[in-house]
């Protein structure tokens, strides 16, 4: 059954994109960790010395997920009627580049006088895995719903016959060492932002850019640009209850060492 009497009703095809891409964040954040499983143990040992139950219910949900997931693909149209998809020219590329670099300056300044530092019970967890130096720099804030101001270019991406991310639906974005909550500040969000603000530290913004646009050329999705990805990861590892704990710009100077961006 329906919820919706219109194919018109709009606000509730958006709640309901809304929701899907906040499960999409979920579910790759999963996928995230799964893989540093199976980085780290084989399978045969996870089954051996796994906990039974976990492994039990982690199976069952990844079985229920399937089909759920299976029954809607399967009533999605066939992607042979739809257009291919064009390919920028490097010329394009080289303004889009230019054009993010801009705004993300742009928005620094302009959320950086009336942003605040981050709480000290915050810096206190996050200390461990980000320098002392960086969380003291770190500013942020909380629209509440205002949200972040859309790229005018964004329009001009479009007029060329290219779809851009959808930053309205993201939790927070992170314009230099100035973090900007659509909502409100959450650990995950805040995590996942000062990633980035390492990524763009130890590559430069310049090149950061170049590689994030590079990504999302490739894959047509935020989510699976490998800068994106990164902090997906490093996002749920800090938030597994763990002893273990890390530098963040370690990881970040293995990941551009082993050419992963």
């Amino acid at each position: 059954m329906s919820l919706f009497s219109s194919p018109h009703d709009h606000i509730a095809v958006l709640q309901m994109n809304s929701e899907l891409e906040q499960a999409q964040t979920e579910l790759f954040s999963a996928h995230c960790a799964v893989h540093q499983l199976r980085l780290r143990y084989s399978s045969d040992d996870l089954a051996r010395f796994g906990k039974r139950d976990v492994l039990r219910k982690s199976a069952e949900t990844v079985s229920a997920l399937r089909d759920f997931y299976a029954k809607i693909e399967s009533k999605i149209p066939n992607a042979d009627s739809t257009p291919c998809v064009s390919q920028p020219t490097p010329e394009q590329i080289t303004q889009a580049v230019e054009w993010i670099t801009g705004y993300l300056r742009e928005q620094h300044e302009h959320y950086s006088p009336v942003a605040s530092p981050i709480p000290n019970d915050c810096k206190a967890r996050l200390w461990p895995y980000f320098s002392a130096a960086l969380l003291d720099r770190v500013r942020i804030i909380e629209l509440r719903g205002a949200l972040v101001r859309v790229p005018d270019f964004f329009a001009k991406i479009r007029g060329l016959g290219f779809e851009p991310p959808e930053i309205a639906h993201m939790d927070s974005l992170t314009f230099l060492d100035v973090v900007a909550f659509n909502q409100r500040l959450s650990e995950r969000a805040l995590v996942h932002a000062l990633v980035h603000t390492v990524q763009m530290e130890v590559l430069g913004l310049q090149r950061y850019v170049e590689l994030w646009v590079q990504g999302f050329l490739k894959t047509r999705t935020h989510f699976t640009v490998p800068l994106e990805v990164h902090a997906f990861s490093l996002s749920s590892k800090f938030l597994r209850p763990s002893i273990e704990k890390f530098s963040v710009e370690d990881e970040v100077l293995r990941w551009i060492s082993d050419g992963r961006y």
